[in-house]
């Protein structure tokens, strides 16, 4: 893990993968922390996995498409060491589709604070970009297992409903993707997975009235 941030607890999750993932880290020997799971459980099961093992206070992820820049950890808890209130921050992104860097769309644009209305349309929160205080998943819960794709979008409604999410403005990840075996790829008809996390969210009581309001109309 090339980072400017000593302080790293780096635990790797083989979700039942084919690469002979474990074989290419062994060398790697106690500086990781190497879990496998014998069946392929799913996106969420896997970080729901790394969180339960993992022992430090904040939390960041990295799926197996993207990059982490070198600075990335650094910045970030700069930024949450001169802010101990927040809780949660993201950062901006590199987009590099089959190996040409592309420019993000006007509707992916991102906000800083109180962004629940601007997370409802679609997910402008990259999990790879986040870092977040444990005691935030402890209160809000991990990742829904049962939602094979949008399980980002439905967790950070869920924070976002309850806590302002500070932005960074600098790229410091990169996002790879037009691959075959993109998890993206696998579902058609997506919208629907949006639709199940809208609908948990409308049944719960700490949402506002005009977040409620808001979630209906996306609805």
């Amino acid at each position: 893990m090339d980072q400017t941030y000593p302080e790293i607890e780096l635990i790797v999750v083989d979700d039942g993968s084919t690469d002979r993932t474990a074989g290419r880290l062994a060398g790697y020997g106690e500086r990781i922390k190497f879990i496998s799971e014998a069946e392929n459980r799913g996106v969420s099961a896997a970080r729901n996995r790394g969180i339960n093992a993992a022992q430090g206070e904040w939390l960041a992820f990295l799926d197996s498409d993207d990059l982490w820049l070198k600075e990335k950890l650094y910045l970030q808890m700069e930024c949450m060491m001169a802010d101990p209130e927040t809780l949660i921050c993201y950062t901006d992104e590199i987009w590099i589709r089959k190996g040409v860097r592309v420019n993000q769309m006007k509707k992916h644009r991102k906000f800083s604070g109180l962004i629940f209305e601007y997370c409802l349309p679609l997910c402008i929160v990259s999990p790879s970009s986040v870092l977040i205080n444990r005691q935030l998943i402890d209160e809000v819960g991990v990742f829904d297992e049962t939602l094979e794709v949008c399980e980002d979008y439905d967790l950070w409604l869920r924070i976002s409903a309850r806590y302002p999410i500070h932005f960074i403005e600098t790229p410091l990840i990169v996002k790879r993707g037009g691959h075959e075996d993109q998890l993206s790829r696998k579902w058609n008809g997506q919208d629907r997975f949006r639709i199940r996390a809208l609908v948990k969210l409308l049944e719960e009581d700490y949402i506002s009235p005009h977040q409620r309001e808001l979630a209906w109309r996306e609805l």
